[in-house]
C-alpha cells in the first residue's frame, strides 16, 4: 500500500507520468468500438421490457415466511414454463420479502391467469391467498416517457451547470460526450444481460450519471488550474491536461473501488442468492454505469476538451511557445548558427596560407566594440584625468596634479 501510495505521490508531483492525454487513436478507437458494439445489441437482441413498461399481468401469491424461498420461486418459474401456457414464454417469477412470491408475465387471457394461480398451489401448496393485478400498457407508456423526460432534464442541467461553473461551453460538449458514452454502453451491456427494464433500472442509471458527472467535473476542475497560466508553466494544453489527470487518477480509482465494491455485493446477493429481483435491477445498471464513468471521465473526457481546445489560437500560440521554450533548453546550442556560403572568410592571401601550410577557413563574427581600460580591482571604467598626471612621492603612485586657481583655466 506504501508502494502504491508512493507511487501516487509521483503522479502528482510529475515526477512520473502516463501519457492518457496524447494516445488519441487508441482510446477514441476503444470508445469507437465499445459504443458501436453496445448499439448493435440494443438493436439486434433488444432490450427486455418489463410489464411496468409492456403491460401484463401480476400474480402475488401469499404464503408463510418459511416458504418465500428463493428455491420455491425457481420451482415455480420451471412449473409455469413446464406448463406451456398460451402467451407465457418467460415469465419473471422473484420474492417480495417474506411474504410473497410474484409472478409476471405478458398480457394473457383470464384463463391463462388462473391457471397461473393454480400451477402455483400446485406447486407450493401452503399457498395462503393469491390476488391478481392487470397492468395497463398505456401505464407503461407514461413510465417510459418520464424516464426519458427525466434523462434530458438531467443531461440539459448537466450542460448548464458545467458551462456556467467553469465558463467553458467546451468543457460542457466533452462532458456530453462521456455521459453519453456512459449511458450507450451501460444500456446495451443491460440488453445483452437480458434482465428486465423496471423503473429501478432507470433509477439505476440516472444515478450512475451523477458518478460519472463529479468524477469528470473534478477532473475539468484540476485541468482548469493547470491550465490557468500556460505562458508562465511553460507547458502545453496537452500537457497540463495530462498532468491534471495524473493528478486525479488515484482519486478517481480509490473512489470507484470504494463504490463498486458494495454494489457488487448487491449485484451478487440480488442475481445468486435471491433470484431475479428488483434490487438486480438497480444493482447491474449502477455497477456497469460506475465502472463505465470511470474511464470515461479519466480517458474520454479530458481527451475530448483538448481535441476541442486545440482548435482554438490562442491555445496553438501556446502551444508552439512552449514547444520552442523546451527545445531551447534541451539543446542549449540549437540557436547557434551554422556555417553558410555567404558568410565572410579570411582571406587566403595572409601569409598564414603560405608555405604550404594547411589551409584553414575562419569564420568571423561580430564582436562588441573594445571595452575602455578598467581600474585595477576595482570593476568599474576609469574616467579620463582633467589634468596633468604624474608620480606623486606621497601616495607612492600615478595620480592627477592639482594647479593653483590662478593657472587654471576658465571653467
Amino acid at each position: 500500500m506504501g508502494k502504491f501510495s508512493r507511487y501516487g505521490n509521483a503522479l502528482y508531483g510529475g515526477q512520473r507520468s502516463i501519457d492518457f492525454v496524447g494516445r488519441r487513436g487508441l482510446w477514441y478507437s476503444i470508445t469507437a468500438v465499445a459504443v458501436l458494439a453496445s448499439l448493435a445489441v440494443i438493436f439486434i437482441k433488444g432490450m427486455n421490457f418489463g410489464v411496468e413498461f409492456t403491460g401484463g399481468t401480476q400474480v402475488r401469491a401469499s404464503m408463510p415466511a418459511a416458504q418465500v424461498t428463493q428455491d420455491n420461486a425457481d420451482a415455480v418459474r420451471e412449473a409455469i414454463v413446464d406448463e406451456d401456457i398460451e402467451g407465457v414464454d418467460s415469465p419473471t417469477v422473484t420474492t417480495e420479502g417474506t411474504s410473497a412470491i410474484v409472478v409476471e408475465v405478458g398480457e394473457v387471457s383470464d384463463a391463462a391467469s388462473d391457471r397461473i394461480g393454480e400451477v402455483i398451489q400446485e406447486t407450493v401448496p401452503e399457498t395462503t391467498d393469491l390476488s391478481q393485478t392487470e397492468i395497463g400498457a398505456s401505464w407503461g407508456r407514461e413510465v417510459a416517457q418520464q424516464a426519458l423526460t427525466g434523462v434530458a432534464v438531467f443531461l440539459v442541467l448537466v450542460m448548464l451547470f458545467i458551462w456556467g461553473y467553469f465558463r467553458e461551453w467546451k468543457m460542457s460538449i466533452a462532458a456530453m460526450v462521456a455521459l453519453f458514452h456512459d449511458i450507450i454502453i451501460t444500456v446495451g451491456i443491460y440488453a445483452l444481460s437480458g434482465f428486465p427494464v423496471t423503473p429501478s433500472a432507470v433509477t439505476g442509471l440516472l444515478a450512475i450519471l451523477g458518478f460519472s458527472l463529479y468524477d469528470t467535473v473534478v477532473v475539468f476542475d484540476k485541468i482548469r488550474e493547470n491550465t490557468h497560466e500556460l505562458r508562465k508553466s511553460g507547458e502545453t494544453y496537452a500537457e497540463a491536461a495530462n498532468l491534471a489527470v495524473n493528478q486525479t487518477l488515484v482519486r478517481s480509482i480509490n473512489t470507484g473501488i470504494v463504490a463498486l465494491i458494495p454494489i457488487g455485493a448487491i449485484l451478487y446477493v440480488s442475481a445468486v442468492q435471491l433470484g431475479a429481483s428488483s434490487l438486480q435491477d438497480l444493482a447491474l445498471a449502477q455497477f456497469v454505469g460506475m465502472a463505465v464513468g470511470i474511464y470515461s471521465s479519466v480517458l474520454l473526457a479530458p481527451r475530448v476538451l483538448v481535441h476541442l481546445k486545440g482548435r482554438e489560437s490562442a491555445i496553438q500560440l501556446a502551444d508552439k511557445r512552449a514547444r520552442s521554450r523546451a527545445k531551447a533548453n534541451a539543446d542549449r546550442y540549437a540557436t547557434v548558427p551554422v556555417f553558410a556560403e555567404d558568410m565572410p572568410v579570411q582571406d587566403e592571401s595572409d601569409p598564414e596560407f603560405e608555405d604550404g601550410a594547411e589551409e584553414e577557413i575562419r569564420v568571423t563574427r561580430a564582436s562588441a566594440p573594445p571595452r575602455a581600460p578598467e581600474a585595477s580591482g576595482r570593476g568599474r571604467v576609469v574616467p579620463p584625468a582633467k589634468g596633468e598626471v604624474r608620480q606623486s612621492g606621497a601616495s607612492g603612485r600615478v595620480q592627477p596634479t592639482r594647479q593653483t586657481r590662478s593657472k587654471r583655466g576658465p571653467k
